[in-house]
């Protein structure tokens, strides 16, 4: 059974906490949290806790932790938790840059230690359907790829009241739209695409309504070598969102509804229309890993069996284009990837 300590027990802490200990081969053993509010919902919830990180990270018992930290405390934390000889699950955005992650990734292959990112959303079942629906050839060539989340509400969200509650809106942090659901939409768009490379990145960030200081608007605009475009929008300042996938190919186009309850079963409602004006409902595809299932396979990687279900290669993939879009919005430019 693997033990696994948690650096930080905000609210998806929690909800990893109750993941971790769904599996069949790990267990919680020790949340840290700086926040006494924090370690008295995990200690309601039968987990031990501390707020002193040295005590988690010198217990010879902790087979490997969970930094679940806000994004600028990503890299500082991994390090720290390699160095003290355990394998780490990061929270995604993997850290503030590619540098930082990069880095992350060095050290654990030094170390000989496992790192993984939880890019969970790999497997909704929405993306998996659009998936399923590319590879059987039902768009001809794809022309043209659009994936969005829009809302008229700020990315905090549900986050944890009891530490800085306002921290996605907070530059500083790594707030806003682009590092919190862009990171999973960008990461799903370059996934969906493969085996074409992305090879040019155009963004837009603004601060708009809900903070000054990062973004409550992003789009990014990635071109890949098969001539395919994909959009990826995060915008939390409309009242009509749109849909949340729209996918054009030589053989039709196909969309499905946006939800604002996150339903990732309605954006899997996918009605394609072929040139004929013909419309049908795609099949959705089979359900992927739950949160529990990822777990389950880092705790197997972290004992030396099998591998963890998102390599950090592939994390550092997305990181690169995370940093191209900022690169792009800052400096009003289109970022060539090609070299």
């Amino acid at each position: 059974m693997i033990q696994i300590g948690i650096i930080g027990y905000g609210r998806i802490g929690n909800e990893h906490a109750q993941w971790i200990n769904a599996t069949r081969n790990s267990r919680v053993a020790l949340a840290f949290d700086p926040t006494l509010a924090r370690r008295d919902i995990a200690a309601a919830r039968g987990l031990e806790t501390t707020d002193d990180l040295s005590r988690l990270l010198s217990d010879a018992s902790i087979d490997a932790v969970l930094v679940s930290t806000p994004t600028s405390m990503h890299s500082e934390h991994v390090l720290a938790a390699l160095e003290a000889g355990k394998h780490v699950m990061v929270e995604k955005p993997m850290a503030l840059d590619h540098a930082q992650s990069l880095h992350m990734a060095n050290r654990a292959r030094a170390l000989g230690q496992s790192l993984s990112v939880f890019h969970c959303r790999r497997w909704d079942i929405d993306f998996l359907t659009v998936r399923q629906a590319v590879a059987a050839g039902v768009f001809g060539r794809l022309i043209n790829v659009e994936s969005r989340l829009g809302q008229w509400g700020s990315c905090v969200g549900p986050a944890a009241r009891e530490y800085r509650p306002n921290w996605r809106n907070e530059a500083s942090f790594g707030g806003g739209g682009l590092y919190d659901w862009g990171s999973h939409f960008v990461d799903q768009l370059w996934q969906l695409l493969l085996p074409a490379k992305p090879v040019r990145v155009f963004a837009q960030m603004r601060g708009n309504v809900w903070t000054a200081d990062c973004d409550d608007f992003a789009r990014v605009v990635i071109d890949f070598d098969n001539g395919a475009a994909a959009v990826c929008e995060i915008n939390t300042t409309t009242t009509r969102p749109l849909p949340r996938w729209h996918l054009d190919g030589t053989s039709g186009s196909a969309d499905s509804p946006y939800s604002l309850a996150f339903n990732t079963h309605e954006w899997a409602e996918l009605t394609f229309t072929s040139p004929d004006g013909a419309t049908r409902r795609l099949d959705k595809a089979p359900p992927g890993l739950s949160e529990s299932d990822i777990w389950t396979a880092f705790a197997d990687t972290c004992a030396g069996k099998g591998e963890a279900a998102v390599s950090v290669e592939s994390a550092l993939k997305t990181m690169r284009l995370l940093d191209a879009a900022r690169e792009s919005a800052a400096k009003g430019i289109a970022v060539d990837l090609s070299l």
